[in-house]
């Protein structure tokens, strides 16, 4: 979100004020500033365990792995830089020192002819118990080759998500409670993707599944969601990671939350390789078409497209994978996402879900509450009711009260429209972020060590706000 600080708009006004809705609680005190701090950098990696040695065929797995060497302390991160008019600079993120690695499982003993791998059991995603020596089974290979070969299994076995019921009614736009979970180092990233709380460097599929069962289950007992959107890019569904970064998305169909995945290009806002683009979403679709609880967001923010070529774009993907349900599929508005009502009024698009996005830092001189009503009612048109709201936010960590509905500041007074044009409408919504290590717009913090892990709400005023918009109590 880092790179849309600049973004101006000029939207026509038109529309009235709503309903300020109910007073939530106090915000709570946070670090001064508004504008959003750059990450820090990422945390020494710490050595990956050793995977077992193969088991035979039928028979037992073989000896465990050595342990992975310690990581490296990481480098201490560097200043954030500032956000909107006003804003201090956010500190940079200091990285964490490495963690030991453990030594590696042995292989779980073959049954009906399926091979136990090392450190990890197959579909289920459970690691497996130690097997007894098996006759010809090899030492344990290097921890990172290890990891890597423990990956390559879990990417190419079936996924846990089909053995979850998700064949009922596809919901609409309007069902999403949903948050964004995010990398510290906002979405738009060349190589892995790396969501709060993982780690690209020691995860498997299996401890993938741990962490987002913790995480998952505070957004849905703390912040009351019922979905998730979570970025992919090439590097991410391509590599190796992704045998363990579906443990996402498994973990949260198995908890019945919707996902939305959504693409994220590096730069230029949109594809820099128009075949591997396809290839990554062929990869995804093949997994989770099946599944109604699974969504496509097939670009978020294609500001590198000009006037209508963003609706081709977007047109020409239907006809790569015709077996999607429309439903099922996230349209982005023009440019930043800012306006849908281009796509809208495309008959191509019929039965897709539109996707507006909406920010207070587009003008921090906009105090009024009904500037942001009548700005955001212009970019809806007449599509709010199959619109989702996939990312909207503001500062949650510097003590603001949004329980104060007066008009004087900027980011209160967009808070407090937006939220009202959501509730009255009956929209569904993703709040940016649900979760962001350093991110002073995330609507939850996480704990730095321990398990299970947990999350803290930074604002409860802004809380309110958010479950106002879903309507929820």
């Amino acid at each position: 979100m880092q790179r849309r600080l600049a973004l101006a708009l000029t939207i026509s006004l038109l529309g009235c004020a709503s309903n300020d809705g109910p007073p939530g609680g106090g915000g709570a005190a946070g670090s001064s500033g508004t504008g959003h701090g750059g990450a820090g950098a990422s945390s020494g990696g710490a050595g990956n365990a050793g995977v077992g040695g193969a088991t035979q065929a039928g028979g037992s797995g073989g000896t465990s792995g050595s342990a992975g060497a310690s990581g490296s302390a990481g480098k201490g991160g560097g200043a954030g830089s500032g956000g909107g008019a006003g804003g201090a600079a956010g500190a940079g993120k200091g990285g964490a020192g490495g963690v030991d690695a453990g030594a590696g499982a042995g292989g779980t003993a073959g049954t009906a002819g399926t091979a136990g791998k090392g450190g990890a059991s197959g579909a289920g995603g459970v690691t497996g118990p130690d097997g007894a020596s098996g006759s010809g089974g090899n030492a344990g290979s290097q921890a990172d080759a290890g990891l890597d070969a423990a990956r390559d299994a879990e990417r190419d076995a079936p996924d846990a998500a089909a053995d979850v019921s998700a064949d009922g009614p596809i919901q609409g736009a309007q069902a999403f409670h949903c948050v964004n979970w995010a990398d510290p180092r906002d979405n738009f990233v060349n190589g892995n993707l790396e969501l709060s709380g993982l780690s690209v460097a020691t995860d498997t599929y299996a401890t993938v599944q741990a962490k987002a069962n913790d995480i998952l289950g505070e957004f849905q007992t703390k912040v009351k969601a019922d979905s998730i959107r979570i970025p992919i890019n090439e590097p991410t569904v391509s590599g190796t990671w992704w045998g363990a970064y579906k443990g996402v998305i498994d973990t949260a169909v198995g908890k019945g939350m919707k996902v939305v995945i959504a693409y994220w290009a590096y730069q230029n806002g949109r594809p820099a390789d128009a075949t591997a683009f396809r290839n990554m979403w062929q990869t995804v679709v093949s997994a989770y078409q099946s599944n109604n609880l699974v969504y496509f967001d097939i670009h978020n923010e294609p500001y590198g497209y000009a006037g209508s070529t963003w609706n081709d774009a977007a047109a020409q993907w239907l006809a790569d994978f015709p077996g999607v349900p429309r439903g099922r599929v996230i349209v982005a508005g023009t440019g930043y996402d800012d306006n849908v009502n281009s796509v809208g009024a495309d008959p191509r698009f019929a039965g897709c879900i539109l996707q507006l996005h909406i920010y207070g830092f587009w003008h921090t001189d906009w105090t009024a509450k009904q500037q942001w009503t009548d700005s955001m009612k212009s970019a809806l048109g007449p599509y709010a009711a199959r619109t989702l709201v996939g990312e909207w936010g503001a500062p949650m960590t510097t003590g603001t009260d949004y329980t104060n509905t007066a008009d004087g500041d900027a980011y209160r007074s967009y808070v407090i429209a937006v939220s009202n044009v959501m509730h009255d409408a009956g929209m569904g919504s993703c709040y940016w972020p649900g979760l962001r290590n350093a991110d002073s717009y995330s609507m939850t913090r996480l704990s730095t060590g321990g398990s299970p892990l947990t999350l803290t709400v930074t604002n409860a005023s802004g809380l309110a706000r958010l479950h106002w918009a879903w309507n929820v109590p």
